[in-house]
């Protein structure tokens, strides 16, 4: 599912989170969004999840305009945050389910894929375990198996390298978000790590103070940059740090 966010702003009171953020991001993409504290990061996938209305502009899914009441649209899409909206009183497994039938994914055979999914991630001991009993990164491999077992078009983390994920939770995560983006689906997350959104990523977006510094891959970056190795990320950051006042 094509992408187009145009001329997106959003405001907290009076701290402008989002300034005139325009791109666009093709289908079969991993993107990673880069910026410092407050750059506007969360905030843009809170946006284009339906979790937050923008002040002004729009973000259009296959040409079509998205509104938070657009049921439709938002069953494409699905957004696990840093700290996952679950009910601490539910089990994971209860979780799971809900979430596949919010998305009309409970089909038959659904069933082996979930047992699947746990298992891959560690969690199926835990699968009847209630997510307030659960360490910070059980919490996300639970939240992130709903998503993977409901198997939407467009897949957003916020922050999963921070999640408190074990390195074979992490392993099957990149491991899956390959195997997505092989079918198509579009992956958007953000990051602070420079070096891992070097390594997974098909195109970084930097935003800073609010605004698009830079966006494509990181063969473009490179081309309006003073290096052409690696670490063409550390260097904007480097001239990002310097033009400040």
């Amino acid at each position: 599912m094509h992408i187009a966010i145009r001329s997106l702003t959003k405001s907290f009171g009076r701290s402008l989170a989002l300034d005139d953020v325009t791109l666009n991001i093709e289908p079969g993409r991993i993107v990673a969004v880069l910026g410092g504290n407050g750059a506007g990061k969360t905030t843009l996938l809170r946006c284009l999840a339906g979790v937050a209305a923008p002040d002004r502009g729009e973000v259009l899914y296959d040409g079509e305009p998205f509104r938070r009441d657009r049921v439709d649209l938002r069953q494409r899409l699905f957004l696990v945050p840093d700290f996952p909206f679950v009910y601490s009183e539910m089990q994971v497994l209860r979780h799971v389910g809900m979430v596949l039938r919010l998305y009309g994914a409970d089909e038959p055979g659904v069933e082996e894929r979930v047992v699947e999914l746990l298992r891959d991630f560690d969690m199926l001991p835990l699968a009847e375990a209630a997510f307030g009993t659960l360490s910070r990164g059980q919490r996300y491999k639970g939240a992130l198996s709903a998503l993977l077992a409901a198997d939407p078009e467009i897949w957003m983390f916020d922050e999963p390298f921070a999640s408190g994920m074990d390195p074979r939770g992490l392993n099957a995560f990149r491991r899956h978000v390959s195997d997505a983006t092989a079918r198509g689906r579009t992956v958007i997350f953000t990051t602070q790590i420079l070096e891992l959104a070097e390594r997974f990523a098909d195109e970084v977006c930097i935003l800073h103070h609010g605004c698009v510094h830079a966006c494509g891959s990181l063969a473009e970056l490179r081309t309006r940059s003073d290096t052409n190795t690696e670490g063409v990320l550390n260097e904007i950051f480097e001239q990002l740090h310097e033009s400040q006042p």
